[in-house]
């Protein structure tokens, strides 16, 4: 499991390399209705183990949340269930949206 920094996710992004990414939200519903990224999947962490298979393994899978923390624990949590390109954004939505997007809400 790698880091990503909120810039190099950008970066990606710009460069149309994240467009095959699988992006998923491991917050809760109310929280993504504050703020969310483009294109992320929500997949609540307490709900992910029952909803994995949603998810393909052999892609890379970029996971946030909201400062990173919980991001980071299923990020390794995927990657010890067979998801072999996994990386936590760094900072979460609230480093998205002080660095990246400052018009976005902040919670």
């Amino acid at each position: 499991m790698r880091e990503l920094s909120v810039q190099d996710f950008k970066s990606h992004q710009d460069a149309g390399v994240a467009a095959d990414w699988q992006v998923v939200d491991v917050r809760e519903p109310w929280e993504q209705a504050l703020c969310s990224l483009a294109g992320a999947r929500l997949l609540p962490m307490q709900g992910l183990p029952q909803r994995v298979h949603e998810l393909d393994p052999t892609r890379t899978t970029v996971v946030v949340c909201h400062h990173g923390v919980r991001s980071f624990h299923v990020a390794l949590w995927l990657e010890r269930n067979g998801f072999t390109d996994v990386a936590n954004l760094s900072g979460g939505i609230d480093a998205w949206a002080r660095q990246i997007e400052p018009g976005m809400a902040v919670y």
